[in-house]
């Protein structure tokens, strides 16, 4: 009696343990495990997981226009509303499984329709939704990993940042917030130069490294060393972009350099970045 009572308990433990689709417990985007204060949830055996997952590491911009969330990438468009299973994609209406909603001040979506509708690929593995995505091509060269390095009084980082969103998002900024081709300055370093007005310091080094480790492409940041006086800084720009591949000099905004430290800000954050080197004292 006692070995059929523990069968029946071993059993019902299984069972519960178990399910047709097993409780989300991480989500990896790229094979990086995302970091979330807020996990997964399941609902009528899909996966909810928090907008901000899907605007920060898949790519979408995101809208609000009161209870309605417009997702967009490339040519694709979402529009969802809270607590209605309706969405429209691209136009056409659609029915999901599970509507969106909110809990916590977080807002759930679906994130096997909304990553799959972005071209995304979506498989279950013990609890583990991966999400793989399509890679930066450059010169036919599918990217890696986006190696960063800036340098400090007394040291230096390098970090890989990790994940194709991240990947198509800054070299997007490089590509189209260029300015116009201009000639090199005469003096740019590493380092501050505090004795030449009119030269330059390199904030920091990008290079889109290939699976083999090869870098395909490095752009440099440099910006105007500026403790001197005004009339001797006069016709010098502020910021300067070093396409470092070709050796060709561009001009630059700062508000191109913030969205650039956003974008690894968030990649930090999220833990898409790793530190591979840091000297700094």
């Amino acid at each position: 009696m006692k070995k059929i009572f523990t069968g029946l308990c071993l059993t019902t433990m299984l069972w519960m343990a178990t399910p047709a689709d097993a409780a989300t417990t991480q989500i990896k985007i790229d094979d990086v495990v995302v970091k979330s204060d807020t996990a997964p949830e399941q609902k009528n055996n899909r996966t909810m997981v928090p907008l901000r997952v899907i605007s920060e590491n898949l790519g979408a911009q995101v809208h609000w226009q009161d209870s309605q969330i417009t997702l967009a990438m490339d040519q694709t468009t979402i529009k969802l509303n809270l607590n209605n299973r309706t969405v429209i994609k691209n136009g056409e209406k659609e029915q999901l499984d599970v509507q969106p909603y909110m809990k916590n001040n977080r807002t759930y979506v679906p994130i096997r329709f909304i990553a799959e509708t972005f071209g995304s690929q979506v498989h279950y593995n013990q609890g583990t939704v991966n999400i793989t995505t399509e890679p930066l091509l450059i010169e036919d060269e599918k990217i890696k990993v986006l190696r960063y390095e800036y340098h400090m009084t007394m040291g230096g980082v390098i970090q890989d940042i990790k994940g194709n969103a991240y990947h198509q998002a800054l070299f997007k900024i490089f590509q189209e917030k260029k300015g116009d081709k201009v000639e090199a300055p005469k003096e740019y370093y590493w380092h501050f130069n505090l004795e030449a007005p009119g030269s330059y310091y390199k904030l920091g080094q990008f290079d889109f490294m290939s699976h083999d480790q090869n870098s395909v492409k490095q752009y440099d940041i440099y910006t105007l060393n500026q403790p001197f006086p005004e009339e001797l800084l006069q016709g010098y720009p502020k910021v300067l972009l070093h396409d470092a591949t070709e050796d060709n000099w561009y001009l630059f905004s700062e508000q191109a350099v913030k969205a650039i430290q956003q974008l690894i800000n968030s990649a930090d954050s999220n833990g898409f970045s790793k530190i591979i080197s840091n000297t700094v004292a």
